[in-house]
């Protein structure tokens, strides 16, 4: 998992997606996403829950992106906005708010 500020919500790969028993197809809307790489192919899915840590959230807006990128799940915004986070130098310390 990589931490990405500049992404609105959790992203990941076809496989990754697969992989977590994700029906993204049937489940998630069909989109075009805008990447660093210019606009693909992506599915809006609904996340039950996603945990980094102790931190575990449910409901969270995802993406799937069709195809092989991104190579690493993005931990985005729609996750990240619902935690406190605190940058200690090198460390980001990611704390879930009361």
């Amino acid at each position: 998992i990589m931490v990405d500020t500049g992404a609105t919500s959790v992203a990941m790969n076809a496989q990754h997606a697969r992989r977590l028993g994700i029906d993204y197809r049937l489940t998630g809307t069909l989109i075009q996403a805008t990447t660093a790489s210019g606009r693909v192919a992506a599915y809006r899915v609904r996340l039950d829950r996603v945990k980094v840590g102790e931190i575990e959230l449910t409901n969270v807006e995802g993406l799937v992106l069709d195809g092989p990128f991104p190579e690493d799940v993005l931990l985005g915004m729609s996750w990240l906005s619902r935690v406190r986070m605190d940058d200690q130098h090198t460390t980001l310390v990611l704390e879930r708010r009361y």
